[in-house]
């Protein structure tokens, strides 16, 4: 479900909607519904974030959820790639969700359950293994799937932690 979208910030941002939940809260003349929808936005190019956003309509709870998205895109940091890939072998954790990401080599693809791939595409990773355990709530899999994105260090970073060169 990715769309392009000519968005005020920045033409190059992919979004995808990966769920859309529709709650019913039980009033005196029948149940009222209401939707939420948790959106990935990314540009491809080693920068994503996420967005939720709640209405009474699907659509307007879509555009709440990339408007939320598009805001946290700008504070985000970038991920630090390896070509097509990452650089190492990370967890990332959120909740009771734990989202195990592998390097994999060129022509692999993404082999990664929905939520973990959407934001795998937004960041721009083509090849990667991916194994999820505990929790499957699409809101958790997703933050836990940035926060190991984030966690991600390059072969310059870690050098300059430890004081030695490459």
């Amino acid at each position: 479900m990715a769309r392009d979208r000519e968005s005020r910030m920045d033409s190059n941002i992919k979004d995808f909607v990966v769920k859309i939940r529709r709650c019913a809260s039980v009033v005196k003349g029948g149940r009222r519904f209401s939707f939420n929808a948790l959106v990935v936005v990314g540009d491809e190019s080693g920068k994503v974030s996420y967005g939720y956003g709640k209405a009474n309509e699907v659509p307007p709870a879509v555009e709440k959820a990339l408007k939320d998205g598009q805001e946290n895109l700008r504070r985000t940091k970038r991920v630090s790639m390896k070509g097509e890939t990452i650089p190492h072998r990370i967890v990332g954790r959120f909740g009771a969700s734990k989202v195990i990401l592998v390097p994999a080599g060129p022509g692999t693809g993404v082999k990664a359950g929905p939520g973990v791939r959407e934001v795998l595409q937004a960041c721009g990773i083509r090849n990667i293994l991916t194994k999820t355990h505990g929790s499957t709530n699409p809101l958790n899999l997703v933050k836990a799937t940035i926060a190991g994105l984030l966690a991600l260090r390059s072969r310059e970073e870690v050098a300059a932690l430890r004081g030695v060169e490459l």
